[in-house]
């Protein structure tokens, strides 16, 4: 940085200054302030490195644990769907006379006896016909669960039923007459409970008796019987009336693609970004 000259002047870079004990102290000053502040931004570019490095370590390893965490959903959600199947396949039970056991019924098979109060329907509508007797029966297309109130044989309560499915060309009671079952009858239905509501679905029309989804509270207090709903099975469908069977086992299952994608992000991360970042990090640290 700096050196003396014979003739007793200093020379600096290109300037030649006078030498002496003052200039030497300065200049030496200068010099060690220099050396202090290189080596200061040295460790201050290796921090940000680190820094750095650390910030990108963090996204493939988020990526992995979400999709750890995917992997569990899954699993609970396979181990659900195999309960609410084994619940269906069980043998039919009798209807609880305790309200508060109903809830824990929820997929149960239960035997009922009793009369349709056929003046009193309601309707769950857009709807699909997911199980046909009737080869040449319609699978799809629009159409509506009609929901009946069913007074009990012992007089005991009314409960609500799906009898099943009718195309939008029969939801009105008089176009399948002969399908309006009368007299005492038996049934075997599952045991529902209420239908999460899509965010955007339409607004029920209680007045006409329109529902858009298995909204059970709702539906019994607008036919005015208490809040316990069965979907008739397949057995219970008659000549000209709703197309029964109409309880389909099924939840949202799409943890696999999110696992998927979890873990394409994290190679894809690692493979673009984040092995040239360690060797960036290596060849600032070697300097």
């Amino acid at each position: 940085m700096y050196r003396h000259c014979l003739c007793g002047l200093l020379k600096v870079g290109q300037l030649v200054v006078p030498s002496g004990p003052f200039t030497n102290r300065i200049i030496y000053r200068f010099s060690n302030d220099a050396r202090q502040s290189y080596r200061q931004m040295q460790k201050k570019d290796k921090k940000d490195v680190r820094a750095m490095g650390y910030v990108l370590l963090v996204i493939p390893v988020s990526a992995l644990m979400l999709g750890i965490w995917q992997i569990r959903r899954r699993k609970w959600k396979l181990e659900l769907i195999e309960e609410m199947e084994s619940k269906v396949n069980h043998p039919p039970v009798p209807l609880p006379s305790d309200p508060s056991e109903i809830a824990t019924l929820d997929y149960r098979k239960v035997k009922v006896r009793g009369k349709f109060d056929h003046s009193r329907e309601a309707y769950i509508l857009p709807r699909v016909n997911i199980q046909s007797l009737d080869k040449n029966a319609p699978t799809q297309g629009g159409g509506a669960y009609v929901v009946t109130p069913f007074r009990l044989e012992d007089g005991s309560d009314t409960i609500l039923v799906n009898r099943g499915w009718v195309p939008r060309s029969r939801i009105d009671p008089e176009t399948r007459r002969t399908g309006q079952i009368d007299g005492v009858v038996d049934l075997v239905g599952v045991v529902r409970t209420n239908e999460k509501r899509p965010q955007y679905s339409s607004t029920h029309d209680a007045s006409r008796n329109v529902w858009h989804v298995r909204d059970v509270g709702g539906i019994a207090q607008q036919l005015g019987t208490s809040p316990i709903f069965i979907d008739a099975d397949a057995g219970s469908t008659v000549e000209g009336g709703p197309i029964g069977g109409q309880t389909k086992v099924s939840l949202r299952n799409d943890h696999l693609q999110y696992i998927i994608t979890w873990f394409v992000s994290m190679v894809f991360f690692i493979r673009s970004n984040l092995l040239h970042v360690v060797q960036s990090l290596l060849e600032k640290m070697t300097q």
